[in-house]
C-alpha cells in the first residue's frame, strides 16, 4: 500500500490532477484521492470535519445526515486505516506500480533518443493502456506472442464494440510524419499521416511524448475532459 501511494504521489505532483493519476494507475478517481488523502498529499475541509465529528463519537448515518453527503461520498474524504491483507490485491497494486514505472522508463528513453527501436519498447510497455482517440472513443491493444517467443508486429486494438488490428508500419509511418513536422501542432490524425489506423497512432504518439496537440484535446486525453467533448 505504501508504494502505491507512494507512486500515486509523484504522478499527481506532475499531472496536477486526480483523473489524470487515476488513468495512470488504472484506478478509479475516488480511490485515487483516497491515496492522496491517506498519504497526506491532498487535505479536505470535509476530512477534518468527518473526523472531528467521529472523534465525537457520532455514527456515520448522523454524520452524514449533518453534512448532506451520501455513504459513498463521504468515505472519499477518508484516509485508508486498513492494511490490505488480501494477496490478489496486493499483487494488483504491485503490478499497477510496476507497469506505471515501465512505462514512464519506456517514454523517458524515447523522447530522449526518438529510435524505431524505442519506439517499439513503448508500445510493449502500454500495452492495456486506457487510450482515447480525437473524437473520444476508449481503446486499448494488446499485442501477440509468436512461434519463437517474441512479440509479433501487429497491435491488436480493443474497442469495446468490436476489435481490429493495426500494422506495426502503419505507427512507424506516422511516427517518420512526425519526426519530419518536429514542432508542428497537429488538430488531426490525418495531418499527421493517411493510413490506416492513423487515429491510434495519433493517440499513442502523443503519450509518448513525440506530438502536440490542441490544449483542448490535451486536456480531454489527461482526463480534464469529458469524453467525446470537442
Amino acid at each position: 500500500m505504501q508504494e502505491l501511494i507512494a507512486t500515486a504521489a509523484e504522478i499527481y505532483q506532475e499531472k496536477k490532477e486526480i483523473k489524470a493519476t487515476a488513468l495512470e494507475l488504472s484506478l478509479p478517481p475516488n480511490k485515487v484521492k483516497k491515496l492522496l488523502i491517506t498519504g497526506n498529499i491532498l487535505t479536505y475541509p470535509e476530512t477534518e470535519q468527518i473526523l472531528k465529528q467521529m472523534n465525537q463519537g457520532k455514527t456515520i448515518p448522523e454524520i452524514q445526515k449533518t453534512m448532506n453527503l451520501s455513504y459513498s461520498a463521504l468515505h472519499t474524504y477518508l484516509p485508508y486505516t486498513k492494511v490490505v491483507y488480501k494477496m490478489s490485491e496486493i499483487s494488483q497494486n504491485a503490478e499497477r506500480v510496476r507497469n506505471y514505472k515501465l512505462r514512464k522508463a519506456a517514454v523517458e528513453i524515447f523522447t530522449a533518443a526518438p529510435t524505431e527501436e524505442h519506439l517499439w519498447d513503448c508500445i510493449v510497455a502500454f500495452q492495456h493502456y486506457p487510450f482515447r482517440t480525437v473524437t473520444g472513443l476508449p481503446f486499448s491493444y494488446t499485442l501477440k506472442i509468436g512461434r519463437n517467443g517474441e512479440y509479433t508486429r501487429e497491435l491488436f486494438i480493443d474497442r469495446r464494440e468490436n476489435s481490429k488490428s493495426l500494422a506495426w508500419s502503419s505507427v512507424r509511418m506516422a511516427f517518420e510524419k512526425a519526426m519530419e513536422m518536429e514542432g508542428v501542432v497537429f488538430t488531426r490524425p490525418k495531418e499527421l499521416a493517411d493510413v490506416r489506423g492513423v487515429s491510434y497512432s495519433f493517440s499513442l504518439l502523443w503519450r509518448f511524448g513525440m506530438i502536440t496537440v490542441p490544449e483542448d484535446v490535451e486536456k480531454k486525453w489527461k482526463g480534464k475532459g469529458k469524453p467525446g467533448q470537442q
